[in-house]
């Protein structure tokens, strides 16, 4: 019988002695078609639901297993990745399920939210996580299929735990093109939910970050986002968001944009820590505010209400923190100093650019 939790362990503690390792796993994946699996139904998860059944009825440590037999069943498909023998001895054909995977969306979202099991052991050898983010960047970013109409509520709560879990391999990974690749592929993943629920989970995203980078990071996606509903509505193919979307997609950014210039409590963002998070909120409603004024989108931003909350609440108390850590550093001349300085400059030009166009705005407020 196939065991997936011995593939599981056996990958975490030997996988890194990849020569040693693929004479065991091409045995192993012997198994899968005697056994009536194969690697899209491993991937997508019908037969790991299989397997996982016949754990419950066994009654077999369910528990401590469950991660194992999906962790697993992945792992099954990424051995066929580094060893075409392993793929030859399973009976399968890696290209053929790359092509399906590609064509057939909500197959690939119930890939996207197997992979999550790849990317949260912390021991994982360093050449299995990277087959796997190859293989999540073939089928994510070479898509033949993309419907933005797709009802996609079903997977909406496992493919923000996927998501959750990119976010976090891309904070904790040491190595750098890996991180690279992971974002690209928090990127084609976005890409591939249909825009109404695409706000809903960047904006769980962000709230459940604690990362000033990563919150930051995802901030400019929401700005790239709001960019292409600007674009869909000046080439009239915004039908693709309906109205009441719209409007709940763009209200909410205000709120994005109010979750780090005034985090709970009410106190102003911490420097240096949150100046990257800061900086990318200062952006992102800069751009609200430009892209409003020009009839781009409707946020309610320019309301005279807003924008006095704006004003007084988050960029009056951003800019009196500013002037402050700048007056106390302005003759400082060690390193961490100048390091404050040079990154407070930008934040502090974008913040008076904010100050200005609110100003201005409020002037014709009603």
């Amino acid at each position: 019988m196939y065991s997936p939790k011995l593939q599981a362990l056996l990958s975490l503690n030997f996988g890194f002695m990849i020569p040693s390792c693929v004479s065991l796993m091409s045995r192993l994946s012997h198994l899968l078609p005697s056994c009536g699996l194969s690697y899209l139904s491993l991937l997508t998860g019908s037969d790991v639901d299989a397997i996982t059944n016949i754990v419950i009825e066994e009654k077999d440590d369910f528990i401590s297993c469950l991660s194992y037999i999906k962790l697993g069943a992945s792992l099954s498909v990424i051995w066929g990745l580094v060893s075409d023998d392993v793929a030859q001895a399973a009976g399968q054909n890696i290209s053929a399920v790359k092509d399906e995977l590609q064509t057939d969306q909500t197959a690939r979202w119930q890939a996207v939210v197997m992979f999550k099991h790849l990317l949260m052991p912390v021991g994982m050898p360093w050449k299995l996580k990277r087959h796997s983010m190859d293989f999540l960047l073939s089928i994510t970013s070479k898509t033949n299929a993309r419907n933005e109409e797709a009802d996609c509520s079903l997977y909406m709560p496992r493919l923000f735990v996927a998501l959750q879990a990119l976010t976090k391999f891309i904070i904790c990974e040491p190595e750098a093109s890996l991180r690279k690749d992971a974002f690209q592929a928090l990127k084609m993943v976005l890409a591939d939910i249909p825009v109404p629920q695409r706000f809903d989970i960047l904006h769980a995203l962000i709230i459940d970050s604690d990362s000033p980078s990563m919150i930051a990071l995802l901030l400019d996606l929401a700005r790239g986002e709001l960019h292409k509903s600007c674009q869909r509505m000046s080439t009239g193919t915004e039908e693709v968001l309906p109205t009441e979307n719209q409007s709940h997609w763009t209200s909410g950014v205000l709120e994005l944009v109010e979750l780090v210039l005034r985090p709970p409590g009410g106190v102003p963002p911490s420097f240096p820590e949150q100046g990257d998070a800061v900086l990318a909120a200062l952006n992102l409603y800069r751009f609200i505010l430009i892209s409003e004024s020009a009839g781009k989108i409707h946020t309610g931003a320019l309301s005279k209400a807003t924008l006095l909350k704006a004003y007084n609440e988050w960029l009056l108390p951003l800019r009196t923190l500013v002037m402050g850590i700048m007056a106390v550093n302005k003759d400082g001349c060690d390193p961490d100093t100048v390091d404050a300085i040079c990154a407070l400059n930008p934040v502090e030009l974008v913040l008076y650019r904010c100050i200005e166009l609110v100003e201005e705005k409020m002037k014709d407020a009603v």
